[in-house]
């Protein structure tokens, strides 16, 4: 593990831990989880270690995915019990925004994106798991306008080399616009793209930029207290992944592009 120490590979051990000692028994202790932690971390008697695996622990209660208690007859500390927020989490832990280090990986094994969206990702994590959800919505809306951008770019390219017109809507300074006349310029040149990939651009392109752009403008455009919830946040960071990969393969078909 890189940067044993670092707060998302301490807080990916915790959730680890957690998954483990509950898969033998629910009533969770906190001087359970801190001892068991502190085994698979380096260092476990340095103090600084100890006082960020303790800070990386009460963030999860902070945050929802634990609380205090067992049951009534147990309901304060030392009990502790996992949430319905973050038996989720559990449950996808590898991957989950919970885990930014399990997210990140995945990511990575989907798509290699630049350092430009990487670090709206980066940020989009923090904020999420600090409980910043309007911020996390913005985040990752701003990561996926760039990978569409990316795409719209390397459309452009090519269709100059190929002596084609440009569409104006894909130069348009409005994301929105680009989208459309991205999805339409796709559509007339459709039967060039093999087919598992169209199927794939048809059915989900559409629905994944517009899943995370309408969270963004939400959070961008106040009218109420609670613009976006923390599940729509959830679910633009599960889908970036697999946009992130849809993009990159559409990026690399419109190199392919012929006259």
């Amino acid at each position: 593990m890189t940067g044993a120490n670092e707060p998302d590979a301490i807080r990916s051990v915790i959730l680890e831990v957690i998954e483990e000692l509950r898969s033998q028994h629910d009533n969770l202790q906190v001087a359970g989880i801190i001892q068991y932690a502190s085994r698979k971390l380096p260092r476990p008697h340095d103090m600084e270690a100890e006082r960020a695996l303790l800070a990386s622990l009460y963030e999860l209660f902070r945050t929802g995915y634990l609380s205090w208690g067992h049951n009534h007859s147990n309901p304060a500390p030392p009990w502790c019990h996992v949430t319905a927020v973050g038996r989720r989490a559990l449950a996808q832990r590898s991957r989950d925004p919970a885990n930014p280090e399990g997210y990140l990986a995945h990511l990575r094994s989907r798509a290699e994106i630049d350092p430009v969206a990487a670090s709206y990702v980066a940020e989009a994590l923090n904020t999420f798991n600090a409980a910043c959800f309007k911020a996390t919505a913005v985040m990752v809306g701003a990561a996926a306008e760039r990978l569409v951008l990316e795409v719209r770019d390397a459309l452009v390219d090519r269709l100059q080399v190929l002596g084609q017109p440009v569409p104006s809507g894909l130069t348009d300074w409005r994301i929105k616009r680009v989208l459309s006349t991205l999805e339409s310029t796709v559509a007339v040149r459709r039967d060039s793209m093999p087919p598992a990939l169209l199927e794939r651009f048809e059915a989900n392109w559409p629905s994944f930029t517009h899943q995370v752009r309408t969270a963004r403008n939400d959070a961008g455009h106040p009218v109420s207290v609670e613009p976006v919830t923390p599940e729509g946040v959830h679910a633009s960071l599960l889908i970036f992944p697999e946009l992130a990969e849809l993009a990159k393969q559409i990026e690399a078909w419109s190199q392919t592009l012929e006259v």
